[in-house]
Formats: structure tokens, sequence, C-alpha cells
């Protein structure tokens, strides 16, 4: 820097050049020093958001969080991160793009677009292909961006055209049979019917704005008409409901959960106040190689529901062991062969209460036991289910001993009426059933792949808002549990019940296991 003094010494007019030069560089490093401010500032915020991006999946962040809620902040956050990333590209741009080649993270690889999604080429030629020389230019090659296109769904018409063939000399007339369809004399194909119910009963879309969706597309079809759709589907899909729910019970272990619904009853239609209702998940364990969940919707908690659903009462009765949450309705089942197995997540979470919002060490330390736990499981989750138990019998037991014994301490030095008293009972009131799995390997520690299954209904509710009826919730029910099993093996389930009502109107009812989700190959209707 020039110092006054040597400013002095100079020429007026050189004196002058000087003194404006500063002046620029002054100015320079005052904006240079406010972007990088800014960009400071840009990625705090940014580093804010990740955090609470990561720590929406924690239990601590997400305990009050409804799963719709949740759904909705990791959205809003992924916008604003993507919003934030292109700010500070922009003003590191504008301070220093050689800095910014230097210290900017490698773009991830792109996946490729899907090869199955229709190509339609939009081509970008100059427009003069000859040279300034005069000679015509050759092409040589091309350069490919592809970007991923929507249009909002267009109709179309399925003309089924029946040539009617005759003989002059027999005066015969032959013609192909009309094809059956699962609505006969219906005018929707297979193909709209199980856009109608992918919508419905996987997107949450209720019908009337499915009727919006429609007019903006071009054809207008009343509510009242989609509505009858919906419930001729769900009459036709039924008997491969109730199959999928025999191939269910045909399994050793399976677990069963609840969320309420609301719905209406007769008596309170006219003033629209709403009834509290059930939906009952009951599937295989992420253990075995079926994969299959069925949903039932009752009017009640009782846990009759779930005796009837397996059949207690009957020659039929299932015999094998239930995993299930603490809930007192499935503790019954116990009385008429079934063995009970409780969700050792449900125990961990009494614990991660206390950690989380009273520091408590009593309940830190139960995090440890249960992270090791926890441990043991992902490592021999591939394993047959004879070496799952060999490992627990060797490993997770000796962690449960110690446990056992650890909370027998803790319960005597804690004080009467306490959270922790509470959290420490639960478990001990419960502690057979919650060390089940470590007898068998077919058991899984916890609850918590039923619970995966039954979140999308928990989703779902604030767009029902409410069951119309008793029928309708059992229908819902049905139909959510063939979409959700064909989504659980794997398949895209508009391919699969579009497929099954193709299939369904001929299909010999002996055979119905074919189209069960786990079994279903993709196959030509007759």
């Amino acid at each position: 820097m020039i110092s006054a003094e040597q400013l002095d010494t100079l020429q007026p007019q050189m004196r002058q050049a000087v003194q404006s030069l500063l002046a620029q560089i002054q100015q320079r490093d005052a904006e240079i020093a406010f972007k990088q401010a800014f960009i400071d500032k840009l990625t705090h915020e940014m580093a804010v958001l990740k955090r609470m991006k990561f720590a929406a999946t924690s239990e601590r962040f997400a305990a009050s969080l409804a799963p719709e809620q949740r759904s909705l902040l990791e959205e809003t956050l992924d916008a604003d991160l993507a919003e934030l990333e292109r700010e500070i590209e922009r003003e590191q741009g504008q301070a220093d793009d050689k800095a910014k080649d230097k210290t900017e993270k490698k773009t991830p690889k792109r996946t490729p677009l899907p090869a199955h999604l229709p190509r339609r080429d939009v081509l970008h030629e100059p427009v003069d292909t000859t040279c300034n020389c005069g000679q015509p230019l050759q092409r040589f090659g091309e350069d490919v961006a592809e970007r991923l296109d929507y249009q909002p769904g267009v109709f179309s018409v399925e003309r089924h055209v029946r040539g009617k063939w005759a003989c002059r000399c027999c005066e015969r007339i032959v013609q192909a049979p009309v094809p059956a369809h699962v609505i006969d004399k219906g005018i929707p194909s297979a193909g709209l019917l199980a856009h109608l119910l992918v919508a419905k009963f996987l997107d949450h879309l209720p019908l009337y704005r499915q009727e919006a969706i429609f007019e903006r597309a071009g054809h207008l079809i009343a509510r009242s008409t989609l509505a009858q759709w919906v419930g001729e589907c769900g009459a036709q899909l039924q008997p491969l409901v109730n199959a999928l729910a025999d191939e269910l019970r045909r399994h050793a272990v399976l677990h069963a959960d609840e969320t309420p619904v609301a719905m209406l009853k007769p008596k309170h239609l006219s003033d629209g106040k709403t009834h509290k209702a059930y939906i009952w998940s009951y599937c295989t364990t992420s253990l075995n190689a079926t994969k299959a969940v069925v949903f039932q919707f009752t009017e009640g908690r009782s846990g009759e529901n779930v005796q009837q659903f397996l059949k207690l009462d009957t020659p039929r009765a299932w015999q094998g062991t239930l995993v299930t949450d603490g809930f007192g309705g499935y503790t019954a089942t116990t009385t008429k062969g079934v063995t009970s197995a409780q969700c050792m997540a449900h125990a961990r979470r009494k614990f991660n209460d206390l950690w989380a919002n009273h520091a408590s060490a009593v309940g830190h330390q139960a995090l440890r036991y249960f992270q090791v736990l926890f441990s043991i499981e992902r490592e021999i989750e591939e394993l047959p289910g004879d070496e799952r138990r060999k490992i627990r019998q060797r490993k997770s037991r000796r962690v449960l001993a110690v446990l056992h014994r650890w909370l027998l301490r803790q319960r005597q030095l804690v004080p009467p009426g306490s959270a922790t008293m509470k959290a420490i009972d639960y478990s001990f009131k419960r502690w057979t059933q919650l060390t089940r799995f470590v007898q068998d390997g077919d058991v899984p520690i916890s609850n918590n792949w039923v619970e995966n299954q039954i979140r999308p209904i928990a989703i779902g509710r604030s767009n029902w808002l409410f069951a119309g009826s008793l029928r309708a919730g059992q229908r819902a029910a049905a139909i959510m549990s063939l979409l959700h099993s064909a989504r659980i093996n794997g398949h895209e389930p508009y391919a699969y019940i579009k497929n099954v009502l193709e299939r369904l109107p001929t299909h010999p009812a002996s055979r119905i296991d074919e189209l069960l989700p786990h079994r279903w190959k993709l196959a030509a209707a007759p």
C-alpha cells in the first residue's frame, strides 16, 4: 500500500491517477469481502438444512411429526437445498470462477433415462450447411442430450373390430365371440380401470380429483361412474384377496399391526360426524421369501378381529408366532394356540424418549444395549433361519442377559411412578415375548416390517378424510392388499393389476393362486 508521504512526492497528475486506482482496489476488495460473507451465510444455511434433512429420519427429530408431515418436510428441504446450491454456484462464479472450479464438488453421474420410454427427436441443425468456400458441409456425427418430458394423460379408444364372415353356399355366418371383460358391457378398458385403482388406493387421489384430471385430459367422467367402476372391480378382485389371505395363513410367522381411520356411520351422515374405524395389517416377515400383505378394515379395535382373521375358532385355526406391538388386543390369541412375540423396537423407543426428551443417562445406556442387538440382526439377516438361531443363541442371548441384570439394578434406583420406571417396566412385563426371537431364527426382532407396510395408509388418511362406509373401507383394504403386495414383490403395481383385470374374467377359479402377486408372471390375456 502506498503511504500518504509517497503520494505527496508524485506529480499532481500521477498522484490523482494513483488515488483513483487505489479507490478502485478498495472497492473491489469490499465487494469480494461482501460476496464472500454472503457465500458463507448461504453455506451455513445449507449446512443447517442438511442436518435437518438427515435428522428427519431419526427418532429424536421425527418423534413429533406425522409421516405425511415428515414427507412434506423432506420435499421442502430438498427444494431449498437445490435452490441454495444454485445460488452459491452463481455467487462463486461472479466472485472467482477459478476458485469455484477447484472447490466445486464433482457432479454425480446421471442415471440414464429408462429405455422403455418413447423417444421424440427434436432436431437442431445449422441453417446453412454450405461452407464459406462454397463447398457443402458433410455430417460426421452428433451430440445427444436427453431431457425427461411429461404431457398430461390423453385418452384413446380401443376399437374392437369383430369381422363378420359368411359362406354364400351354406348361408352360414361366422364371427368371433365378444371378449370377456371385468366390467361386462362397460366402456372402460382394463388399462383405465387399473389407472383408476392405482391412483385412488396407491397414490391417494380421491375420485373427485381424478374426475377433474380426466376433464382436463379431454373427457369428463362423472364421479358416480368412477365410483361404480371401483365397486365392480372390488367385487371381482375379492376372490383373489381371499386367496392371498389363505396363503398368508400358511406361514408359521406373521406380523400384525393396526392404524385408525375415520368412517362415516349411517346415523351420522347428516351431521358429517365420523366414527373411528381401524385398518389391520397382516404380513409375512422380511426374512420370508414369500412377500405378502393383507389389510382388513373393521369398525373397532377389538381383539376379536384378529381372531377372526386367523380363524382361531374354526378347524382351520392358524397356529404360529404372531409378532406385534404391546397392544392388549393381541394377547387373547395366546389362549387359542398362538405364540406371542413382541417388538423390541417398541421397547427401545421408550428409552429413546428418555434420552431425547430428558437426556437420561439410563436411557442412553439402554440404547447402547439395543444398538448391539440390532447390529447383530443386520449381520445375520441374509442367513438361513437355523444359522440365525445359532448366532442369536451365542451372541444375542448374552447381551439380553446383561441388559436384564442392568435393568433390575436400575429399577431399584429410580423413583416410583417416574418415566424411567415405566420404560423399564414395559420391558419387564413383556420380557418373554420380547426375547422370543432368540429361540426361533424365523422370528424377527421387531415389528418394523409391518409398520412400513401400514405407513402408506397413514399418509393416505389426509387425502381420504374418511371412509364412506364399512363396505367402502373393506373394498379399499382388499384392493390395497393386492397393490401393496405387488409393490413389495418388485412388480409395477399398474402393470400387475392391469394384467390381472384382463385375465381374471376367464381365469379358472381352481388356478386363482397363479394371479397372486408373489406368483404372478406377466402373460397375455386370453
